[in-house]
């Protein structure tokens, strides 16, 4: 007698049962398969506390007693095969708890859902899809993450551009996305994109990070092969693919994880542990082997099954922190009285060690706002082992400076100086994310002062003094084009303004200064090293300008920045620099095609034996109000 490859085994169970099972989403779930000859779905459901258990759906009339399932493991999981069910069927798990209540599931592993507000599960078929990007797999596995360059482009599929069709969704699907989003990033050189929201969740509003099926690339867009497709066509143009991963918390919906077979058996029982009173979320418990082993096999699953590059790990700092959020009364402190979340620690560092030897190459970045200590360091030195961390730090600090009156930012000088001070703990990524323009934050060019034409000026500046800082790269969408209205899941971006000459001139002025950092290896080699940025001069506080350089590996080809973050036109201004050489301008932020005011520079500037801030030359040159400068030497 034939038996379905889905039974799941004794061994299976065990290795779910220790967190270290990292295919078990290829177990439980809903699978189509042969058993005894007969083509159906094999269903399958981790509910250790239920009483009773029946899959539910459109095949048997949503008939709680048609199919009612078995349980087959010590550890909880119950299943059952139902022949005739194909792909596209709608189905929930029904679950009996044992005080006697009947929750109706969607599948916590359901590669598929209805679209929102619709809530069940779909069955479907991830196999047999057509990959083509071998060549980008191979070459991400020799990668050394930390010593290319890493642009990424935020991005939300749904407001990216909308569909010019009726209501109810106005979304471009995956497919017809990925031809309207190749072309933007190849044309402006980014390396990668950073998807926000791609996991299914009920809510619009919460831009994907409430999450109700973490399996399930949300039908919004289409189909798990859509999204197949979307991630195939951006790495065969050279882009990876980053997601915004959130296990920090889950959404309450009553079809959700919550109370999943009537018992907490997702998150911590203990609402002082288990809920984010401001967010109105569920915490996992990172306590226990099957929800480590949910999350950890999730990884893998985006990886193996979409061939993901990388995650961006979502609220970091609410996962380290007993306390985060809370206040005295809401939490419970750890086993030593601390606010540390042993358990979270413990799992970061569980994931982050079998990602890395399983997938070499593969991101981990944590969105992490304290001073945690070792976020990027290995595992086996005491670290947390992810590859970046975001500096929010300097986010908050560049943020804050680029909203002064010019006249001010000499008292605040040394805020866009401070992030290197410590720029060596950890490998960076400066995010300029979704979150700094919304909630009356303002638009990047709207924090600017000034009159319009000077706040494009002051982004242009802005902006290349962050790509010349050391640390990886990330802008949300719209920023490279100056969006003034603020970020709104409800609409697209507003495309039209690439219309006027000082958006579309900011457009190209960001891509010059991308085609810059990808060329350059001084400007990603050495990231996390003081080997590769050295100030010429970072205390010009009474003209708000700064100066440095960019060092590679092997010493050719450096660049020196100076950036001027006032209107005032300096002229014969005297630049400290490292080397008696003839210094080549590649860029001029005041140029006209970018919106400036056209003051122009020497394309050449030879270096004199001048000492100046204690470096053994100097050059000479007129600098643009609100200008910055690269040469290259």
């Amino acid at each position: 007698m034939s038996v379905s490859k889905m039974n799941i085994s004794e061994m299976d169970s065990y290795l779910f049962g220790t967190g270290t099972h990292y295919e078990i989403y290829k177990k439980l779930g809903a699978h189509i398969t042969k058993e005894n000859g007969v083509m159906g779905t094999y269903f399958a459901v981790w509910a250790p506390n239920a009483a009773g258990v029946s899959v539910v759906g459109d095949f048997n009339g949503w008939n709680e007693y048609a199919h009612g399932m078995h349980r087959i493991s010590d550890v909880g999981i119950w299943a059952m095969f139902v022949p005739g069910v194909k792909e596209g069927a709608l189905y929930k798990f029904l679950i009996i708890t044992s005080d006697g209540r009947r929750l109706y599931k969607a599948d916590p592993f359901a590669n598929y859902a209805q679209v929102r507000p619709e809530t069940a599960s779909v069955v479907t078929d991830l196999t047999g899809f057509k990959w083509e990007d071998s060549s980008w797999i191979n070459a991400r596995k020799k990668a050394h993450p930390t010593q290319k360059p890493l642009a990424i482009y935020e991005c939300h599929v749904g407001s990216f551009m909308r569909h010019p069709k009726e209501e109810p969704l106005c979304f471009y699907n995956y497919r017809e996305f990925a031809d309207r989003l190749i072309e933007y990033l190849k044309d402006m050189k980014y390396t990668h994109v950073e998807l926000m929201g791609i996991a299914e969740h009920p809510f619009d509003g919460s831009w994907g990070y409430q999450v109700t099926g973490y399996y399930a690339p949300t039908s919004r867009y289409g189909t798990p092969k859509d999204f197949m497709y979307l991630v195939n066509e951006l790495h065969k143009a050279g882009v990876g693919v980053i997601l915004d991963w959130v296990p920090a918390h889950f959404a309450r919906d009553a079809h959700g994880l919550g109370e999943f077979d009537g018992t907490c058996i997702y998150e911590h029982p203990d609402p002082r542990r288990g809920e984010h009173p401001d967010w109105g979320t569920k915490i996992f418990n990172y306590g226990k082997s099957e929800v480590k082993n949910f999350l950890i096999a999730n990884v893998f699953y985006w990886m193996r099954e979409y061939h993901i590059d990388g995650i961006r790990v979502d609220a970091v700092a609410s996962m380290l922190y007993l306390d985060y959020g809370k206040k005295p009364g809401e939490w419970l402190p750890n086993k030593d009285g601390g606010n540390e979340n042993y358990e979270a620690i413990e799992f970061f560092k569980h994931l982050n060690s079998v990602v890395h030897k399983e997938c070499p190459g593969f991101l981990t970045i944590a969105e992490e706002s304290t001073a945690w200590p070792r976020i990027t360091a290995p595992c086996e030195d005491g670290g947390l082992g992810f590859t970046f961390k975001w500096n929010m730090g300097w986010m908050h600090d560049f943020c804050e400076y680029i909203k002064l009156n010019p006249y001010f930012r000499k008292d605040d000088h040394y805020a866009m100086t401070f992030a290197m001070s410590y720029n060596e703990s950890e490998n960076y990524i400066l995010p300029l994310s979704h979150d700094e323009i919304v909630h009356l934050k303002c638009s990047m060019v709207n924090k600017m002062p000034g009159y319009e034409v000077d706040k494009y000026a002051n982004l242009r500046a802005a902006y290349a003094y962050m790509f010349g800082h050391a640390g990886k790269k990330l802008l949300f969408m719209g920023q490279d084009f100056g969006q003034e209205r603020e970020w709104s899941e409800e609409r697209e971006l507003d495309w039209f303004m690439l219309e006027r000459p000082l958006n579309s001139g900011l457009k190209l002025f960001v891509s010059k200064l991308l085609e810059i950092y990808n060329k350059y290896p001084c400007m990603y080699e050495l990231d996390n090293s003081w080997s590769g940025f050295e100030w010429m001069n970072a205390d010009d506080r009474d003209r708000s300008t700064y100066s440095f350089v960019r060092k590679p590996i092997k010493g050719k080809d450096k660049l020196l920045f100076v950036v001027n973050m006032t209107p005032m036109k300096w002229e014969n201004y005297i630049v400290p620099v490292l080397e008696d050489k003839t210094y080549t301008l590649l860029l001029n932020s005041d140029e006209e095609r970018f919106g400036g005011f056209g003051n122009t520079v020497d394309s050449e500037i030879k270096a004199t034996n001048e000492e100046c801030n204690k470096k053994p030359y100097s050059i000479s040159l007129d600098l643009p109000p609100y200008g910055a400068l690269i040469f290259k030497f």
